[in-house]
């Protein structure tokens, strides 16, 4: 059985967390630029065992798709058919950066950190990561 990662895609930035070997916990592995990523994916992927890739959803608070979606979802396609052995899920995304941030304060992390972009990236892919994992109980 494969790990199952997660991708909190952006323009610019991609956080990417990443459950251990046996699935049970989720962390934090990397944030690497968007225009590398699916470089990132390949290496990752030759070295580590995934089954499952978990994308965020951008969604509006009415339901429909946000703005950042016709980014993601060429993405999607194109993850699709570059790793058809590997299951590709959506998870609603909304909030997580909200939730991201509030964990960076509750840390304790100094105001600097706080500002740490690619922090909040790979906390919220690790956000996501978790929100589907609970799907799966």
């Amino acid at each position: 059985m494969g790990r199952i990662l997660a991708i909190d895609y952006g323009t610019k930035r991609t956080g990417i967390a990443v459950t251990d070997p046996l699935r049970i916990v989720p962390g934090a592995l990397d944030t690497v630029p968007t225009h590398t990523l699916v470089d990132f994916l390949t290496e990752y992927f030759k070295k580590e065992p995934v089954d499952t890739i978990v994308i965020g959803y951008a969604k509006n608070m009415d339901n429909t798709d946000a703005a950042s979606m016709k980014q993601i979802h060429p993405f999607v396609n194109r993850i699709k058919k570059l790793f058809p052995d590997k299951e590709l899920v959506m998870q609603d995304e909304r909030f997580t950066s909200v939730l991201a941030h509030r964990t960076i304060l509750d840390s304790g992390i100094g105001r600097m950190a706080r500002r740490d972009k690619p922090l909040v990236d790979r906390i919220s892919a690790t956000i996501i990561l978790q929100s589907y994992m609970d799907t799966l109980k």
